[in-house]
């Protein structure tokens, strides 16, 4: 059984963060669950524009307020406390924060090793390939 606190994460290496953006790495590739699980914190006002080329993603919102915008579509999706959207086809999207910090909690599969940061296209780097970009 694993059994892990947020404080346990706050400052270790599993604590990344980017520009406009802080993900808390609560469960990585090493604790072998076949997925990773993060508390993720995007800054008010902050817009990022991601692919993950090599990953599928689930995110809850669980404060704060934004959009999610599907690029291939321009569909525009409001994101509130108890939104889910998954990026189920490695969606090209584009999250942006308008109202409070925006706080989701996200599964990542394959599980990330934990210390990824967005590459120049906005992705992480495929399994087993870690990275140091923003």
């Amino acid at each position: 059984m694993i059994v892990r606190t947020l404080d346990q994460i706050l400052g270790s290496a599993k604590d990344v963060h980017g520009h406009g953006w802080r993900s808390r790495r609560l469960l990585t590739k090493a604790d072998a669950m076949g997925f990773s699980f993060h508390d993720t914190v995007l800054s008010e006002g902050s817009e990022q524009e991601l692919e993950y080329k090599h990953h599928l993603e689930a995110n809850y919102c669980i404060s704060g307020e934004g959009e999610v915008v599907d690029v291939a579509s321009g569909n525009v999706y409001p994101i509130r406390p108890g939104t889910l959207y998954a990026l189920d086809k490695n969606d090209r999207h584009i999250l942006r924060v308008t109202k409070g910090d925006l706080r989701l909690i996200c599964v990542f599969y394959p599980a990330l090793i934990g210390t990824e940061v967005h590459q120049p296209d906005g992705s992480y780097a495929a399994p087993d390939v870690e990275t140091k970009h923003d």
